[in-house]
């Protein structure tokens, strides 16, 4: 049986959809897994070892990013009410996908303990390698014993280089792993820097399926019965949602939004014309099927938007100068696919209108699914 470590929880559209694939992928092959429930055990010890990650500027921005959040939905109750209601929806699009589930192992000690249930145990992709997740030693899997093959699925570091007193320990972990593959360019250069290893570059996780496949797992349900634009926005950035605005009085279309994602944002009590709560991953999914255009500063917005041959925007979260940035995914993808010119630069809305060449992106697309299934086939064959 196979174990396997992925934030399948996480209140995050593309997060929880890339985590299903993963899942998916692994039926789809016939192999038998389940999902590695772990739960730290808060004594004294175990809270002191994690004060270093005090220190870590990408934790602090996501401390930052929950706390503001908190503060958004003790300001504005109805926020909050709305917010209540797409968590229900993430627990419910949970609780039907997420079923083949291990024991609940409480504490380091029964996790290690534990591991032997496993013939290889599997973990990557969605920044499972941040540095601000090093100290727990989980999704990095130094609990797994070394006779048990560790294999690591598209995984990503999520920033643009390690902290410096974190290459060390960093590099301790990427030896002990079997089998190696990075979701980004970036991640395998950081790879072969401290280790010497080189490594695939190898695709996201929702790319295992592709427009049909995910008409299979997902069934196509329209949300809207008129033409739209998806703006789909985890950051807060006003400028953007001007931007939407004015391609949405360009071509007369409707705006649908998904306001408040990650936190409370001002700009979205004015912006969109049909703002949506009650949004499944599968909702989801089925809001940006159905767009004429979507804007979005995700990356897995994007993604999906590449997979359903869709005319599409990409906007920058993070400034590139940010040591908190996580772009590189961003930058990887439209390289590897040739499509910079999606990329949003501040006054390029409307060539979102032109259309894309998706013959020749899936050309390259093709590519690297074969470069992935290749590597996939040996992780689980154990092949090297």
């Amino acid at each position: 049986m196979i174990g396997v470590c992925v934030k399948y929880f996480h209140e995050n559209y593309g997060g929880m959809l890339q985590a299903y694939a993963t899942i998916s992928m692994l039926e789809a092959r016939g192999l038998n897994y389940e999902l590695i429930q772990y739960e730290k055990r808060r004594s004294p010890v175990e809270i002191a070892k994690l004060i270093p990650r005090l220190l870590n500027g990408v934790l602090l921005n996501d401390k930052k990013e929950a706390l503001v959040k908190k503060i958004g939905e003790k300001i504005h109750p109805r926020f909050s009410e709305n917010n209540a209601i797409r968590k229900r929806a993430f627990e419910n699009f949970k609780h039907k996908n997420f079923t083949k589930l291990s024991p609940v192992y409480v504490g380091y000690e029964e996790l290690c303990a534990n591991s032997n249930r496993y013939s290889a145990i599997i973990t990557g992709s969605d920044q499972l390698w941040s540095p601000a997740g090093l100290p727990t030693n989980y999704y990095n899997l130094m609990f797994v014993p070394d006779d048990i093959r560790k294999i690591s699925y598209a995984s990503s570091f999520g920033v643009e280089q390690i902290p410096w007193y974190q290459n060390r320990r960093t590099a301790d972990y990427l030896k002990r792993i079997d089998f190696i593959s990075m979701r980004e360019k970036h991640g395998s250069e950081i790879v072969e820097r401290l280790t010497g290893r080189k490594v695939k570059t190898i695709l996201d996780p929702v790319f295992n399926f592709d427009e049909s496949g995910w008409k299979k797992l997902i069934p196509v349900n329209k949300k809207v019965d008129e033409p739209y634009i998806f703006a789909y926005f985890l950051g807060a950035n006003p400028q953007h949602r001007l931007s939407v605005n004015h391609l949405a009085a360009k071509t007369g279309l409707k705006i649908v939004v998904l306001p408040h994602l990650d936190q409370y944002v001002a700009a979205d009590e004015k912006f969109g014309d049909i703002a949506l709560y009650d949004v499944s991953p599968a909702d989801f999914l089925n809001l940006l099927r159905g767009a004429d255009y979507i804007c979005t500063d995700s990356y897995h917005g994007m993604c999906f938007s590449i997979i359903h041959r869709k005319k599409f925007m990409i906007f920058n979260r993070y400034c590139d100068s940010s040591k908190i940035s996580k772009n590189s995914r961003i930058d990887s993808l439209c390289t590897e696919l040739d499509l910079q010119h999606r990329r949003y630069n501040g006054n390029n809305i409307m060539s979102i209108l032109e259309s894309i060449d998706y013959n020749s992106v899936y050309i390259n697309l093709e590519r690297l699914q074969r470069i992935t299934q290749e590597y996939l086939d040996r992780a689980f064959n154990g092949v090297f």
